[in-house]
């Protein structure tokens, strides 16, 4: 899962700073690089999940990151569409950023449940 957390640090970022820059420069806000700074985040876990004795924690902690951004995707987006005021490009950064990152914990889930599977076929306890 190192690589996929790696891949998606990377899209969040793209999806960030292309939010960011697509702006008109008269309009452009730093929360549109919200996605760029998960994405750096998930980046340093990727790379920290390609540590044996790390990797757990790595893992989880990204998967927990993922939902998070899902949660506030869906925090930002929901109330200014019930609002009608949804702008083209922010709904696009968002909604990119809630779809990778719904999709990045669904993986995790898979990966933690055949995590499991693998540890109950083979006989070890713990962990």
């Amino acid at each position: 899962m190192a690589p996929v957390t790696l891949v998606v640090g990377i899209l969040l970022a793209a999806v960030g700073l292309a939010g960011y820059w697509l702006q008109d420069a008269d309009n452009r806000s730093w929360t549109a690089l919200i996605p760029a700074f998960l994405g750096v985040v998930f980046l340093v876990l990727g790379l920290l999940a390609y540590k044996d004795h790390l990797r757990k924690h790595a893992m989880h902690a990204a998967a927990a990151l993922g939902l998070l951004g899902v949660l506030a995707g869906l925090g930002r987006l929901l109330p200014k569409a019930f609002a009608g005021e949804l702008k083209p490009l922010p709904t696009i950064c968002i909604s990119l950023m809630i779809v990778i990152c719904a999709a990045f914990v669904g993986l995790c889930v898979n990966s933690f449940i055949q995590a499991r599977r693998r540890r109950a076929g083979s006989g070890a306890e713990g962990t």
